[in-house]
């Protein structure tokens, strides 16, 4: 299962935002983090083996973590385009 997770912290000082990028970076099913603006200040990309394994994770990512203010969680249905490649070619 695949699920696009929203985050936003208590408080955004540089060494909060340091301190939520190391704990993700060492969560093998965060596949990709992003430092965004808007009402999130991170977006992330999980994998879990079911729900009972996302629920799992959000404990130690979230419920743990005094300085995540807020989630939120879309479950993915279908996947209709994934890449990562960046184009090089000129126009």
């Amino acid at each position: 299962m695949t699920f696009i997770v929203m985050v936003e912290l208590e408080r955004e000082r540089i060494d909060q935002l340091d301190a939520f990028r190391r704990i993700v970076r060492k969560e093998v099913q965060v596949q990709q983090c992003y430092y965004v603006t808007g009402e999130a200040d991170f977006t992330l990309i999980c994998t879990a083996r079911n729900m009972a394994d996302f629920e799992a994770l959000t404990q130690r990512l979230f419920f743990e973590n005094a300085n995540v203010r807020r989630f939120r969680t879309s479950v993915v249905m279908d996947r209709a385009k994934v890449g990562l490649s960046v184009s090089t070619e000129e126009e």
